[in-house]
């Protein structure tokens, strides 16, 4: 489930809700209600892997009791009739609620405690169904609390207590790979942050690549520059934004240069942020060679938490750097390419181009 979901109960009431919530297989509406196909005989949760049903086959369900009652068996694959596995799911959801709502976060012998397991079987469960630690997890929220109170409070400190952050030290050592500079900077749209920019054009359209000092932050793709400069500027409303700058037309041939050849590699350091866990994401991601694709289930796995490909594809879809964390090598268990937050047909183009 991602750091931020929001326990909506009343998110899936209306049918075209729920379909919608099939289609992107929304992890927060997970059990909130079940599926029937009536081509096939079976009833799923909304976050089943198995090919999606048309929507004129699909019959909502309340309760898998109800679903039952009117003729559907459960579905092997997604096991919506397992109570061991629904369970787990909902201890571990409620410690999450646990983590969200206390002042402070609670140690993990207390909420394995709260949720009736042994801390080593509940740390295991936590992470294969959060893709986190109870520790990353409570540290994932208290970074997006930070970047909400930073725009709202008046001043830093305001902002740091808000978020949880005991100590300035604490919030300085943390945030650096989270905001991509200091708290200050970032309150007040990155002042006094100095960031280079440019725009170029290759196969794939006009390409934005941004740097900070410590490399490379941005590369978008879009059909013209002007709404890749617009989304750029907005993003970083107060940093001195350096947009002639002839020696740093070079770092964006280099970009270009990669993105045409990508076996070549892109040798530029890069300023990459994000959360303790988009940041494990896009590693993985990294690491995928060149003409291959692997699945967000896949993906999940190999970071050891196998139940939240749901999580992973929204770490996945966070990324700003088109190529060179090479997002567009992962999709769905079905062989679908998904979404691609640059353009499908671009994710096509860059996959033929590779092989």
């Amino acid at each position: 489930m991602p750091v931020n979901e929001v326990n909506n109960s009343n998110a899936f009431i209306t049918d075209d809700a729920r379909w919608q919530a099939i289609v992107s297989r929304d992890a927060a509406a997970d059990r909130r209600y079940y599926y029937g196909v009536r081509t096939t005989g079976v009833y799923c949760r909304n976050v089943c892997a198995s090919r999606q049903p048309s929507r004129k086959n699909v019959r909502f369900f309340a309760s898998r009791q109800t679903a039952e009652a009117a003729g559907f068996r459960p579905c092997k694959r997604c096991r919506p009739d397992d109570e061991e596995t629904n369970g787990e799911a909902n201890a571990i959801e409620r410690a999450c609620r646990l983590i969200e709502n206390a002042e402070r976060v609670p140690s993990q012998t207390e909420l394995a405690a709260a949720v009736g397991f042994s801390p080593t079987h509940f740390h295991r469960l936590f992470r294969r169904q959060t893709g986190l630690t109870p520790r990353q997890y409570a540290a994932g929220l208290r970074d997006e609390r930070l970047r909400t109170e930073l725009a709202a409070q008046k001043t830093v400190q305001r902002a740091m207590e808000s978020a949880g952050f005991a100590t300035s030290s604490r919030l300085y050592a943390a945030t650096n790979k989270a905001l991509g500079m200091q708290p200050s900077r970032f309150r007040t749209g990155g002042a006094g942050e100095t960031i280079r920019f440019a725009v170029g054009e290759c196969w794939l359209g006009s390409v934005l690549v941004a740097a900070t000092s410590l490399g490379v932050c941005r590369i978008t793709l879009g059909k013209e520059p002007e709404p890749l400069l617009e989304e750029f500027q907005q993003e970083f409303t107060a940093a001195e934004l350096i947009g002639d700058d002839p020696e740093f037309e070079q770092t964006v041939a280099v970009v270009i240069r990669f993105i045409t050849t990508p076996a070549a590699g892109l040798d530029l350091p890069l300023d990459i942020r994000g959360t303790a866990f988009q940041l494990r994401v896009w590693q993985a991601v990294s690491a995928i060679p060149p003409g291959t694709t692997v699945t967000y289930t896949d993906l999940a796995e190999r970071l050891g938490c196998p139940e939240s490909a749901r999580a992973v594809a929204s770490a996945v879809g966070k990324n700003h750097l088109a190529v060179a964390i090479p997002c567009h090598r992962v999709i769905r268990r079905d062989g679908s390419l998904a979404g691609y937050r640059w353009g499908l047909e671009r994710k096509v183009e860059l996959l033929n181009r590779e092989r």
